[in-house]
């Protein structure tokens, strides 16, 4: 699924992980970020739900082109490795 918005924030987050989960259940387990220009700790909540959803389901998320805004925080969080490994 490619993400349509260019920003990932507490604005949008409700919409935006909804998105993902309705294409991960559908099968597609590839996000494509390459839109997003802009995110806050709403994307990393958003990363974490799609990968609870994706591994629930016994499938593995394929991340592309994950802003280095999204690594910052993931890498603040202690996350980065749950995206490596994604």
């Amino acid at each position: 699924m490619k993400l349509v918005t260019d920003s990932i924030t507490n604005q949008n987050a409700a919409q935006v992980v909804a998105a993902g989960q309705s294409a991960i259940l559908a099968g597609d387990c590839v996000i494509d970020f390459s839109a997003v220009v802009r995110c806050d700790t709403a994307a990393v909540a958003c990363l974490l739900a799609w990968m609870r959803l994706a591994r629930a389901r016994s499938r593995k998320l394929e991340l592309l082109a994950v802003p280095k805004d999204l690594l910052s925080l993931a890498t603040l969080y202690g996350v980065e490795a749950l995206i490596d490994g994604a």
